[in-house]
C-alpha cells in the first residue's frame, strides 16, 4: 500500500509533520496542547517550544492565540529562557489585555530579573483593569494583590504593602495568606492595635490568619500558641505523598563505636543571629562521636564570613535551596542522617514540609523557633528549664530534653572599638535605657511602661534601633501623647554587627519587650556587660530572655510582674551604685557563666542526641501529642479577642478549663494530659 508524502515525513520526523500542519493552519488548538504537553512531560521542552513558536507564527489571527502565547511562555520559563518568556507574556497581553494569569506571571518573571519596579507596574495594570471584580477574575486579582503586597513588603515599603494586602483580605477574608503578612506588617510599623476589623473582616478571621510567629508577638498564651502551630502546620504542610519516601528505621549505633550522623536544616546558617549562635557549637562538636551535616535552604550568599566558618566546621555542607521539598528530603534520607534538627521552625524561609517526609528516624525542634511545632513529625524539642519548667510541658507536643541555656553565644565574635556616646548620637550625663529588639516586638502596653519609666526619670533617654522615618515618628507621637518629650527617643542607625556590639555597652540598662522578649539580642547585651531587665510570662517567647539573664548569673534582673519591672527600672536610674554592682557582677562572672559555656553545651547536645538515638533503636521514639488541639484552638481564638496581657497561671488555666467544661457539656471531650482530665477535673 502506498504511503502519502505527508505520512512518510511524519514517520521520519514527527516534529516536522506537526510544524507543517501548524504552518498550514491544520493543527487544532486541542491537539497542539496535547502534543506540546506530551513533549514537556517527556522532557523535550525545546521541541514543545518550537511547536508553539511555529503555531503562533502562522495562526496569529486565531482568537485564542493569547492562550498559546501563555503556554509558550511557561515552556520557555521551564527552559530557563526568562527573556523569551517575558516577550511571550507581553505578546499574550497585547492579544488579550485582561488575561490575569499572564499579568501575574509577567510580574513574577520581572521580579526574578530584579526588575522590581516593572513587576509592580505589571501587577498594578491588572489591578486597575479589575477594579470591578467579576467571579472569573476574583482569584487572579487576589493572587495579584498577594504578589504585589509580598514584593512591597520585601522592599520595606510597609505602608503600601499594608494597604495592598488589606484589599486582598477584604476580597477574601477567609483566605489566610494576606492576613498573615498584614498583621506582621502592622506590628513592624508599631501600629496599635495590631488588629483592625471592618464590615467585611472580623477579628476572628484576622486571628485565624496569623502565623505562629506573629501570634508570639501578640499574646502570651502558650496553649493557643501550640494549637495555632498545629493548625498552621496542617494548612502549610497537609498530608504529602509519602509513597516515594519510606520512613527510615534507626540504625544500630549505640555501643558500636560508630559516629552518630546529625543533620541541621536551616536558612540561617549565615550572617544571622542563628548563624552567629551555632558557629562555635559546630566547631566544638566532638567529631569522634558525631558527624555533622549542614543543609542550607536560604538565599545565596557571597563573602559571608559566618557561612564560610560554618562550612569549614561541619563534615558535610549541602545547599538544598534549589531543591523542592521532596527532593531535599530524598537527599537527606540518602545521607542516612540519624538525628535531624529543624533550626527554622515557622520562621522566614523555613522548609517545614521537608520534615513531613520524615527523612530521618528522629526529628528535633531546636534553636530557631520559640515554641512547639505542633506537628506530627517533630518528636523532640530541646529547651532549658527556665523557658520550659516541668509544669509548662503541657504547652508542647514534643518530648522535652533540657540544656542549661537555650541561647548559644559565639565567644569568637568580632567586636569593634567602643565608640563614645557622642559618636553614637547619645547625650552625655543622662541615663540611657535601651532596647535593641525588632519593632514588631513593641506593643502599646510595653511602650506605655517604658514611657512611665521615662516620666519618672527626667534625666534619661530611650535608645531604640531605627525602624524607618514613619515608624520613628509614630513612636515619638505616642511618647508625646503619654507626656514624654519626643526628643527623648533616640534611634540607632543600622550598623555592621561588630560595630553594633561595640556600641551596646554605651547604654545603662536594657528594657525587654513583652510578650516576645529579647533572644540573641539579650545574649549580645549581657556579653557586652549591659544589664537586661525582663519579666517572664508563660510562653516560650516571653520566658527566653529570663533564661539568658539567669544563665549570665544575674537573676535579680528577672522581675515578678509589670509593676516590679517599672519599679526596678526607675530604681536603677535613681541608684546608679546598685546598677554598677550588677555590671561588676556580670563582668566577674562573664567567662565562667553558663551563658558562655559553649563546650558544655556542645557536650550536652551530643548526650541528648545519643539518648534520642537509643530510644529510636529500642522503638521508644515518642509520638507527638496532638490530642484535642482543634478544641483548644477554638477556645483560644475566643479568649484571645479579649486577651489579658499578663496571665496568672492558675487563672489562665481556670479560664481554659471552664471553656472546656462548656464544650464537654455539649459534646464529650476525651481526657488529655493538658488541662482536661474529664468533667470533674
Amino acid at each position: 500500500m502506498a504511503t502519502s508524502p505527508q505520512s512518510a515525513a511524519e514517520t521520519v520526523s514527527p516534529l516536522v509533520g506537526i510544524i507543517d500542519r501548524a504552518r498550514n493552519q491544520t493543527l487544532p488548538l486541542g491537539e497542539l496542547f496535547q502534543v506540546a504537553e506530551s513533549l514537556n512531560a517527556a522532557g523535550h521542552r525545546a521541541q514543545a517550544a518550537e511547536i508553539y513558536k511555529a503555531w503562533i507564527a502562522f495562526n496569529e489571527t486565531n482568537p485564542l492565540v493569547h492562550v498559546v502565547y501563555f503556554n509558550y511562555s511557561v515552556t520557555l520559563r521551564q527552559l530557563g529562557d526568562v527573556t523569551g518568556a517575558i516577550h511571550a507574556l507581553r505578546a499574550c497581553l497585547r492579544a488579550e489585555p485582561k488575561f490575569g494569569q499572564a499579568h501575574i506571571n509577567l510580574g513574577r518573571a520581572l521580579e526574578d530579573c530584579s526588575l522590581i519596579n516593572q513587576a509592580v507596574s505589571a501587577w498594578r495594570v491588572y489591578l486597575d483593569q479589575t477594579a470591578d471584580v467579576t467571579p472569573d477574575r476574583l482569584s487572579h486579582r487576589l493572587m495579584t494583590l498577594q504578589h504585589l503586597g509580598r514584593v512591597l513588603e520585601n522592599a520595606n515599603l510597609l505602608e503600601e504593602a499594608e494597604n495592598i494586602l488589606w484589599q486582598a483580605i477584604e476580597l477574601r477574608p477567609d483566605k489566610p495568606e494576606a492576613g498573615q503578612h498584614w498583621t506582621s506588617i502592622r506590628q513592624r510599623q508599631c501600629k496599635w492595635p495590631a488588629l483592625v476589623t471592618s464590615d467585611h473582616v472580623s477579628a476572628r478571621q484576622l486571628i485565624d490568619a496569623m502565623s505562629p510567629l506573629t501570634l508570639g508577638c501578640y499574646a502570651d498564651d502558650p496553649m493557643f500558641q501550640l494549637a495555632k502551630a498545629y493548625r498552621y502546620n496542617r494548612q502549610l504542610v497537609g498530608r504529602p505523598d509519602l509513597s516515594a519516601h519510606p520512613r527510615p528505621a534507626a540504625k544500630l549505633k549505640t555501643g558500636t563505636g560508630q559516629r552518630l550522623r546529625v543533620g541541621y536544616v536551616s536558612s540561617d546558617l549565615r550572617d544571622h543571629a542563628v548563624g552567629f549562635a551555632l558557629s562555635e557549637v559546630f566547631e566544638l562538636h566532638d567529631k569522634a562521636k558525631v558527624e555533622i551535616y549542614a543543609y542550607y535552604c536560604g538565599e545565596p550568599r557571597v563573602n559571608d564570613a559566618t557561612q564560610d566558618r560554618i562550612r569549614a566546621a561541619v563534615d558535610c555542607w549541602r545547599d538544598i535551596s534549589n531543591l523542592d521539598d521532596a527532593a531535599a528530603a530524598l537527599t537527606i534520607a540518602g545521607d542516612a542522617v540519624d538525628i535531624l534538627i529543624d533550626v527554622n521552625g515557622y520562621t522566614k524561609h523555613a522548609r517545614t514540609k521537608i520534615f513531613a517526609y520524615r527523612p530521618a528516624p528522629v526529628i528535633v525542634n531546636f534553636c530557631g523557633y520559640p515554641g512547639s511545632m505542633g506537628s506530627p513529625h517533630h518528636q523532640y524539642m530541646i529547651a532549658d528549664g527556665q523557658i520550659v519548667p516541668p509544669e509548662n510541658e503541657i504547652y508542647y507536643s514534643e518530648k522535652l530534653y533540657r540544656i542549661a541555656c537555650n541561647q548559644p553565644v559565639d565567644r569568637k565574635r568580632v567586636i569593634a572599638q567602643k565608640p563614645t556616646r557622642a559618636e553614637a548620637g547619645l547625650p552625655d550625663n543622662v541615663f540611657v535605657y535601651a532596647c535593641f529588639n525588632g519593632m514588631q516586638k513593641i506593643n502599646a502596653s510595653c511602650f506605655a511602661r517604658w514611657m512611665a519609666i521615662l516620666a519618672a526619670t527626667p534625666q534619661s533617654v530611650l535608645w531604640l534601633l531605627a525602624g524607618g522615618a514613619d515608624v520613628e515618628q509614630r513612636l515619638r507621637q505616642s511618647a508625646a501623647a503619654l507626656g514624654v518629650a519626643p526628643e527623648r527617643l533616640i534611634f540607632a542607625p543600622k550598623a555592621p554587627n561588630p560595630h553594633h556590639l561595640a556600641r551596646i555597652a554605651l547604654a545603662d540598662l536594657f528594657l525587654d519587650t513583652f510578650p516576645y522578649g529579647a533572644h540573641s539580642t539579650a545574649g549580645d547585651a549581657l556579653t557586652m556587660g549591659l544589664p537586661v531587665l525582663t519579666v517572664p510570662g508563660n510562653s516560650f517567647a516571653s520566658r527566653f530572655c529570663s533564661s539568658i539573664v539567669l544563665a549570665a548569673g544575674v537573676p535579680e534582673l528577672i522581675c515578678t510582674g509589670p509593676e516590679d519591672f517599672v519599679r526596678k527600672a526607675i530604681g536603677f536610674a535613681r541608684d546608679r551604685d546598685s546598677l554598677a554592682r550588677i555590671r561588676q557582677s556580670l563582668a566577674d562572672k562573664r567567662e565562667t557563666s553558663v551563658l558562655r559555656d559553649i563546650p558544655g553545651l556542645a557536650r550536652r547536645l551530643e548526650e541528648i542526641y545519643w539518648q534520642m538515638q537509643g530510644e529510636a533503636e529500642r522503638g521508644e521514639t515518642p509520638v507527638p501529642d496532638l490530642s484535642n488541639l482543634d478544641i483548644y484552638y477554638e477556645i483560644g481564638a475566643e479568649i484571645i479577642k479579649d486577651r489579658t496581657e499578663f496571665w496568672n497561671r492558675d487563672e489562665y488555666h481556670a479560664i481554659y478549663r471552664s471553656r472546656l467544661a462548656e464544650w464537654d457539656a455539649h459534646s464529650p471531650i476525651a481526657a488529655d494530659r493538658r488541662l482536661w482530665s474529664g468533667p470533674t477535673g
